[in-house]
Order: structure tokens, then C-alpha cells, then sequence
């Protein structure tokens, strides 16, 4: 059973396209959390209307770590039941296409973390502002090239976890979607193996983002600066194990 988690805010535009994309989209048995803020998010009343008519289950949790897509985030990955967890956007922002494939590499090749990547070769952008993909690329592209963590894309939230990854870590992000970021780095120091999987992103058509750059970048700009400590100057010198053959994946 896979775990799909989405946080939403106001979705009620984008959420029957969502789950219509993964029903047909993923083939892999599922279930779905949907987190959201608030009773009067307009999410939540399609939602109810809908859920019925999918052949997979569609739960509906209130964030209880406070209002924001962090804590909606944090809320999913801490609850999720199974042992594999997406977390996905509502805005019909990620290709679905490849989830299948995402959690073939942890269930049959023994990956922990899978991404979807955006800037690996086959992999697509489309729209969204200038400078929040400059700077995405760049992020992305330096810390594979400069300290070796094996994706093109890590601050891409389209990502999928085993569980072993989220019990292992304490999640100290507090801006918004680091999140993925902060995972991704303490996995990879932590031996766990990492891979991606070239994926496409649309800019959002209809809902309100949630994306905040400015307020934000400071928060991404910590984990890459972590990054770069912790692997590049190896101030603790960590002992990597990933790819020597020792980890594996917990029972």
C-alpha cells in the first residue's frame, strides 16, 4: 500500500482533477490523506461529494501541528500508516506518470528516497516564475555536482519516503516547503540510499499558490549551507555507507 499525502489550502478548483489523475495515473495500490487547515477550506465539501466514486480510500485529516503547508506536510508524513509515503501537490503541479515507477525503486530496487527530478536528463519544467527556477536549478544542480547527493533536484517536494527515512530524522524546517530539502540532506548523511526519477512540473492553472519565495529562500538557503558543511567540508566527518552495500531497508 502506497500512502499518498496533500496538503491543501482553498483546492476546491483543482481537487476532482487531482483525483481523477490518480486513479488513472497510478496503478499501485493506494490510499490518500488530504490535510488541510481549517473546516471552512472549500476543499473539503467536494471532497465529501466525490470520495465515493474512487476505488481507492480518501481520508480527510485536520493539520495538528498549526495552520501553513509545513505543518500540513509534517502532519502526513508523521501519521501516514503504510511504509512508503508521496507527498504530492494539490495543484496538479506534479506528473504522476512515474509514481509507479517512484515506488518500484524503493519496494524492488531497495531505494529509501526516490525524487522526482525536474533537471535530470528527460526531466521538465513548465512555467512558473523566473527566478524560482533559476534558483531551484542551481540549488539542485550544485549540491549533485559539488558534494555528490544523488539528485539533480532536491528541493522539488514531489518525493517519495520509506519510513525508516522519517523515523530517523527530527524535522526542524519552519518556513514552508524546505521540507524536502531537509529530509533529502539528513538521509543521504544518514546512509540511507537515494535516487530520482526524471519528472515533469506545470505551473499551477487555476487555486491560489502557497509559494512564497522570498519569505522562504533564507530557510532553503540553511539546508543548502548545511549541505555543504556537513559533506563538502566534512565538519563531523561523517561516515557514508551508501554505497558500499550495508544499508538496507528495515522489516
Amino acid at each position: 500500500m502506497l500512502d499518498l499525502v496533500v496538503p491543501v489550502y482553498n483546492e476546491g478548483a483543482n481537487i476532482v482533477k487531482l483525483l481523477n489523475q490518480i486513479e488513472i495515473s497510478i496503478k499501485t495500490e493506494k490510499q490518500l490523506t488530504i490535510v488541510y487547515d481549517w473546516e471552512g477550506d472549500n476543499t473539503l465539501p467536494v471532497v465529501e461529494e466525490v470520495r465515493s466514486k474512487y476505488n481507492f480510500p480518501i481520508f480527510l485529516k485536520k493539520n495538528i501541528y498549526g495552520r501553513g503547508a509545513l505543518n500540513a506536510i509534517k502532519t502526513g508524513l508523521h501519521t501516514f500508516e503504510g511504509k512508503v509515503v508521496l507527498v504530492l501537490m494539490a495543484d496538479l503541479s506534479d506528473s504522476l506518470e512515474v509514481v509507479d515507477e517512484m515506488y518500484d525503486k524503493i519496494v524492488k530496487e531497495g531505494n529509501h528516497l526516490v525524487c522526482g527530478s525536474r533537471y535530470m536528463e528527460g526531466g521538465k519544467q513548465h512555467g512558473g516564475p523566473f527566478i524560482k527556477k533559476t534558483l531551484s536549478r542551481l540549488a539542485g544542480v550544485s549540491l549533485h555536482w559539488a558534494v555528490g547527493i544523488p539528485t539533480h533536484d532536491i528541493s522539488n517536494s514531489f518525493k517519495m519516503y520509506h519510513k525508516a527515512v522519517i523515523e530517523s530524522i527530527q524535522i526542524e524546517s519552519s518556513g514552508g516547503f524546505e521540507i524536502g530539502m531537509e529530509i533529502t540532506v539528513k538521509a543521504y548523511l544518514n546512509g540511507y540510499r537515494i535516487t530520482e526519477v526524471p519528472s515533469s512540473w506545470y505551473d499551477r492553472t487555476a487555486g491560489e499558490s502557497r509559494f512564497q519565495l522570498f519569505r522562504w529562500l533564507p530557510f532553503y538557503l540553511k539546508w543548502y549551507l548545511f549541505a555543504l558543511r556537513k559533506i563538502w567540508f566534512n565538519v563531523k566527518n561523517v561516515q557514508f555507507q551508501q554505497n558500499n552495500g550495508k544499508n538496507v531497508i528495515p522489516k
